[in-house]
């Protein structure tokens, strides 16, 4: 019996690869960044791990909107800041 399978992304900043449920989604939803809880939003997707060390310098830097291909705004750089893990 042949085990599942299970999806593989990798971190925007880090890259390393983990299960895709252990990772963070984000995507631009009404011109807004949100976290997308349920990994079915419509939209270009970007997966943050929950290291701290990934979350600041994807608030302070470009890897989030590269990947997002769009250019983070001063509130979606304060949403991730106020999201990054302890």
């Amino acid at each position: 019996m042949r085990s599942k399978q299970r999806p593989q992304r990798s971190c925007v900043v880090c890259r390393t690869k983990q299960d895709k449920r252990a990772l963070t989604r984000f995507v631009f939803a009404e011109d807004k960044l949100k976290v997308d809880e349920s990994g079915k939003m419509h939209g270009r997707g970007a997966y943050l791990c929950a290291a701290p060390n990934c979350w600041r310098p994807a608030a302070a830097r470009s890897p989030l909107s590269k990947a997002l291909r769009r250019e983070l705004s001063d509130d979606d750089r304060e949403y991730l800041r106020q999201m990054t893990p302890s």
